[in-house]
This record gives structure tokens, C-alpha cells and sequence, in this order.
């Protein structure tokens, strides 16, 4: 940031040492990278590389909405971002929307500001004022009544329409509202199932751009760990997946996919409620999720190392069985001393009206004989 002449300032802290600072900032996971501008604190939440985090920090620390005031500048802008958006006329009440929206989604993309002559010729607007996302070699206008809300449009917009799709950027998708249909393939092997299942969600993409964009996201994964993960189910691979990352739902294929129209068929039966959705966010779904990453966590322990599973999982197992085993035996002592106590007690009971006998008898003025006691009689005593 120093060397390319960047007002940005780097620093690190220690979350764990000032935890009130950190409360302050809302920081909730480690390593959390922000940057404060004015009274405002940026989150970032892009991919974490070098590259990455220089172009959040030259974004977000310039103008709001840059201005293009030439056709050669716009024409710079349009190589250099994949996906930008320009408002096009004066002062409206849309352009204190699109200010508001800037604000808030700068952290994602870049904004910028022209006037109608500055526009590239094969752009056609119907009315001004205009806002425009340029993407894909072309070009989106905004539609209020179609779009619904800006600020929501431009976030569904903020994707290229076909992505190499991966874990991280699957968290950010559930953020669009959109289905994203993912070709999962193994980008090592060279068949034709996979190279030809590829090139049919790049042409879908393409050639359907019109149709299902604001509805769809294309791309493709390379491998199945994840997406398996993701589903608690086992892919096949080669094969095409549609998620639902707002609610967890997701649509296998109903057929065969040798062409663009049959993927696009495909689409359509998701589209009008023909194929049926799976999963969700039901309480059984939850459950199931807890069963499936308590299982996976205890194989990916003893696959990594047996010896530190069976440790973890054998000590309490026996420290358990140690507890158990006192508690029985604790039990059953404590019941045969009971039952001793008892048969002492009832025999301490019999001998007590003996003894009141033997004290009334002689005011009777009866001469009372000592019994002489049998052997059995010693013997059972001495044994009582």
C-alpha cells in the first residue's frame, strides 16, 4: 500500500488484549480486517489474498462514485473491472438512492457517475435517469418495476453470470436471492462427460442471459467434497446441481443433460414447481445436520490419527465405565448392609417382651427354675 502511494494506513491488534476496542468494532471471529474511514468501519469479506485486500482498501478508501467525464476513461474502466455500475443523468431522487446503495455495497464493487454522452454508442436508454451494471461484454439497465428495490438489485447483479464456484463464494451467493446452477465436475479429467457438461452450463449462461439472469447463477466446481458437505449426500460426478442458498434446498437432475436445451428444460420444470426440491431448513433437516457433522468430525479424526481418536474418545469412555462401575457396587453394599440391619432390629424386637416376662413372674410368688439351654441353643446364639 506504501510503495503504490496509498493513503491507507496497515496496522494489526491483539482482539484478546483489548476487548473493549474489539466490542466496540463488533468483531466476532479472528482474523477479522476492516478499514476506518471517517466514522465509518468497513468490513471485508472478499477472498483472502494479498491482491484482494489492496483492491478492497483502493476502493473503498476512494470517492464514493467516481466520476467518468470522458469516453477514453470510460473506456479504461471497462477493461480494467469485470462488473461496474454507472449512473447515468442529473440530480433525481435516484441518484440519492443509488448514493445510499453505494454506501452500503462499495465493499463488494465500484461505482461511478457519467453523463449521457460519455456512454458507449450501443447502449440504448429508454428514459433517463439510468442506472446500468456493465458485465459479461454487455450490459443491464435498471428496472424499478421489474427490479424491485436498487440496493437489492445491484446486489444480485454484483456476479459475473457464469463463476468458478467454491465455498466461499457460495456463502457470499446466499446473499443474491438467486438459484445457482453448479456443473460439478473434476477439472483434471479430460473426458468428454465432463468437458461437454461444462461447456452446456457456459452456453445456458450465454446464450440465456435474458431469460434467466435475474433468477439464475451459472457456474462450475471442480470436485464433489464440498458440494457432498454442503448436501449431507454423495454426488456422482460429472452432474449438474441447483441451489437454493437462501433455504438450504436443492434440485438434482430429472434427466439426462446431452445439450443447452435440455439443461434449459431442466431449468423450467425447477422454474414452474415440476421437479422437487430437497433438503431445507426444516428441524429435521437441522438434526440430520448435527448427526452428519458429528459423524464426519469423529471420521476425519480417526482417518487423520487413529491413535488421538481413540484417545479422545477412549479415556472418557472409560472414565465413564470406572463411574458406573462404583455406583453398582456402591448400591449393592449399601443394600446388604440395610437388610443386616433390619433382621438385627426385628430380633432385638422379639427378645424385649421375653425380658417383660421374665421381671412379671416373679411377683406372682412363683419360684422360677433356670432353664438349662441345649447345645443347639448355645450354638444357634453364639452364631446370632
Amino acid at each position: 500500500m506504501k510503495s503504490i502511494g496509498s493513503p491507507v494506513k496497515v496496522g494489526k491488534m491483539d482482539a484478546t488484549s483489548y476487548s473493549s476496542i474489539a466490542s466496540e468494532f463488533g468483531v466476532r471471529g479472528y482474523p477479522t480486517i476492516k478499514l476506518l474511514k471517517g466514522d465509518l468501519a468497513y468490513n471485508y469479506r472478499g477472498p483472502r489474498t494479498k491482491d484482494d485486500i489492496i483492491e478492497f482498501a483502493h476502493r473503498v478508501s476512494g470517492a464514493l462514485i467516481r466520476p467518468l467525464p470522458s469516453q477514453q476513461m470510460f473506456e479504461h474502466v471497462q477493461k480494467r473491472h469485470r462488473v461496474f455500475f454507472v449512473y447515468i443523468g442529473g440530480e433525481s431522487p435516484l441518484k440519492e438512492k443509488y448514493i445510499d446503495a453505494a454506501s452500503e455495497l462499495i465493499v463488494y464493487t465500484y461505482f461511478f457517475s457519467a453523463s449521457e454522452e460519455v456512454v458507449p454508442e450501443y447502449v440504448t436508454l429508454k428514459e433517463m435517469p439510468a442506472v446500468l451494471v456493465f458485465k459479461d461484454e454487455t450490459y443491464f439497465v435498471y428496472d424499478e418495476y421489474e427490479d424491485g428495490d436498487l440496493s437489492s438489485w445491484i446486489n444480485r447483479e454484483r456476479f459475473q453470470n457464469y463463476l468458478t464456484v467454491d465455498g466461499f463464494l457460495l456463502y457470499e451467493l446466499g446473499d443474491t436471492g438467486k438459484l445457482v446452477a453448479i456443473a460439478v465436475i473434476d477439472e483434471k479429467n479430460t473426458s468428454i462427460e465432463h468437458t461437454r457438461l461444462k461447456s452446456v452450463i457456459q452456453e445456458v449462461a450465454r446464450d440465456y442471459r435474458d431469460q434467466f439472469h435475474r433468477d439464475f447463477q451459472f457456474g462450475h466446481m471442480d470436485g464433489n467434497d464440498y458440494i457432498n458437505t454442503l448436501l449431507m449426500d454423495e454426488l456422482k460426478v460429472p452432474t449438474v446441481v441447483v441451489l437454493n442458498t437462501s433455504n438450504q434446498q436443492y434440485f438434482l437432475l430429472d434427466r439426462q443433460i446431452k445439450n443447452a436445451e435440455d439443461m434449459v428444460q431442466f431449468i423450467n420444470n425447477i422454474l414452474d414447481g415440476t421437479v422437487e426440491a430437497q433438503g431445507g431448513d426444516s428441524i429435521l433437516q437441522r438434526l440430520k445436520r448435527i448427526v452428519f457433522d458429528a459423524k464426519s468430525t469423529v471420521v476425519s479424526i480417526f482417518k487423520s490419527s487413529p491413535l488421538m481418536g481413540c484417545f479422545l474418545f477412549g479415556l472418557p469412555l472409560g472414565v465413564i465405565s470406572i463411574m458406573c462401575y462404583g455406583i453398582y457396587t456402591a448400591d449393592t453394599d449399601g443394600g446388604y448392609i440395610e437388610e443386616r440391619y433390619e433382621v438385627s432390629k426385628s430380633e432385638i424386637e422379639s427378645q424385649e417382651p421375653t425380658e417383660e416376662s421374665k421381671e412379671q413372674e416373679p411377683r406372682s410368688g412363683v419360684t422360677l427354675v433356670p432353664t438349662v439351654q441345649g447345645p443347639k441353643d448355645v450354638l444357634e446364639k453364639k452364631k446370632d
